[in-house]
């Protein structure tokens, strides 16, 4: 992409459809150099073996970071029957095998053992820290980790498709943050009196951006001399949508974007939440909480350009 013009950050949320063999810090350091963003980030790792959604925050859309990573996601995977790896995946090695394959009503029986909150025990191949040190750091050097098991949610598991000769199922999955999908088919080929891992996964919607909204790296690269860049960046705000907002008027924003506080005295009328938008003209200007009769400024998104002698509050 063309490279931006000083003074005019690139701001936004670009979905990647994140291809297989690619690490998520990887895809982040393409698209940051692609934008010539000042920073970027990723909301939901996705591991170098899965595909599909990886939201990534470029400049002050990283501060909005958070709310997409608490929302829950939906992946479609595929695994087999039969075995059982280190990692609980393709990636891994075979670490015990059995004859044992389940049917397709088997496999549908135990389905309801995964809906709601469960507990879950991590991957040993995973990210969880253990003593300041990564699971899979320590699984590598053949220690041995005892992870403790997690609640999550499991919306909803369904069965797509099921090969009983070459022992393949798909399913669908709807679950809460800290869900592992490796975990989760382990788990259940077990109480199908089985063995089983992950041979592919993808995740197909991550909060409120689905697949449909994801494009290709091929593709963003093929816009880095265009001029159409502008079409595949989603505005800062896009994962605000379902947080009230409050209008300020100029002045007060700019109070905002200094650090300052704001007296509840002056407003009518306050969103009943935590935390709420402040906006000026429909601009976003920073995420705002009341605390002791103030309204405070939680995050301040650097939009307005600020002069030395005057300050003009409708540039960007």
């Amino acid at each position: 992409m063309a490279k931006k013009r000083k003074g005019n950050p690139v701001n936004g949320w670009v979905i990647l459809d994140k291809p297989v063999d690619m690490g998520s810090t990887t895809a982040v350091s393409i698209v940051k150099r692609l934008f010539n963003a000042q920073k970027a980030g990723h909301a939901g790792t996705l591991d170098p073996s899965a595909s599909g959604v990886l939201p990534i925050a470029l400049g002050e859309a990283t501060k909005t970071i958070p709310y997409v990573t608490e929302e829950d996601k939906i992946y479609t995977f595929s695994m087999r029957f039969g075995q059982s790896t280190t990692t609980d995946d393709a990636e891994g090695e075979i670490s015990a095998t059995t004859t044992k394959t389940p049917t397709e009503s088997e496999i549908r029986s135990v389905i309801p053992l995964f809906l709601g909150e469960i507990d879950q025990v991590p991957p040993q191949y995973s990210a969880v820290h253990v003593n300041g040190r990564r699971a899979y750091d320590l699984a590598r050097e053949n220690k041995e980790v005892v992870l403790a098991a997690r609640r999550i949610r499991i919306k909803e598991l369904t069965l797509l498709h099921f090969n009983e000769d070459e022992k393949v199922a798909e399913f669908k999955v709807e679950c809460s943050k800290g869900t592992y999908v490796r975990s989760l088919a382990r788990d259940l080929a077990q109480k199908a009196g089985s063995l089983g891992y992950v041979s592919t996964l993808r995740r197909i919607k991550n909060a409120k951006f689905c697949i449909q909204d994801a494009f290709s790296l091929e593709y963003l690269r093929s816009l880095e001399h265009s001029s159409n860049w502008t079409k595949v960046l989603l505005p800062v705000e896009t994962v605000l949508d379902d947080i009230p907002a409050l209008a300020v008027t100029p002045q007060q924003a700019h109070q905002l974007s200094r650090g300052a506080f704001l007296p509840v005295s002056d407003f009518d009328v306050l969103p009943d939440v935590e935390v709420f938008q402040a906006k000026t003209d429909t601009r976003l200007m920073a995420l705002v909480r009341v605390q002791d009769g103030m309204i405070r400024p939680v995050r301040v998104f650097k939009q307005l350009e600020l002069g030395d002698d005057d300050v003009d509050y409708t540039r960007t």
